[in-house]
């Protein structure tokens, strides 16, 4: 019975995740979808917790301060909602749960930056990239539908002034 569990779950998992550790400042981008649009959110905070790592459940939670309030967001790293994380500072911690940072603001919640190679983020998922792709493709396309469309209703309006034109002139 585990093994079939855990091949199931080595199915879901991606090919490859950036290895984010607490006290990282990092970039999700996430996709959202609204009505029958897709698009990509990006949150930028620091890593304040980080859960099992190795497995199809990890998790990072994200704080940052947005006008004074602190917001925390928790991603799973293996959802395809996420569509990328990027490191962008690595912080020099001693644990891995920094819930001190949610009672301290300003210059006190700031943490010493540390030396990392910044290939990390080198992460490429080939399906996701093409997804992106294709979504790009689609919303290129409806709008080149939309500009015709349009088009055709401006026409439309042209000859029927132009027919409306023409009858006060026979009138006259």
């Amino acid at each position: 019975m585990s093994d079939l569990v855990k091949e199931i779950s080595d199915a879901q998992k991606k090919a490859k995740v950036v290895d984010v550790r607490s006290g990282d400042t990092v970039r999700v981008y996430q996709k959202i979808k609204e009505g029958n649009k897709t698009r990509i959110q990006m949150f930028e905070g620091v890593v304040i917790r980080t859960d099992r790592k190795d497995s199809l459940n990890s998790r990072i939670t994200v704080r940052k301060i947005t006008s004074g309030v602190g917001v925390e967001k928790s991603y799973l790293l293996h959802s395809p909602l996420v569509e990328k994380v990027e490191v962008v500072k690595r912080g020099k911690v001693r644990r891995n749960y920094l819930t001190y940072l949610r009672d301290r603001a300003g210059k006190s919640a700031r943490l010493t930056g540390k030396d990392f190679d910044k290939s990390i983020n080198d992460v490429h998922d080939a399906a996701a990239e093409a997804e992106a792709e294709q979504l790009k493709e689609e919303a290129k396309a409806a709008a080149e539908a939309k500009a015709a469309e349009k088009a055709a209703a401006e026409a439309e309006l042209e000859a029927k002034a132009a027919e409306v034109a023409a009858r006060h002139a026979a009138e006259q």
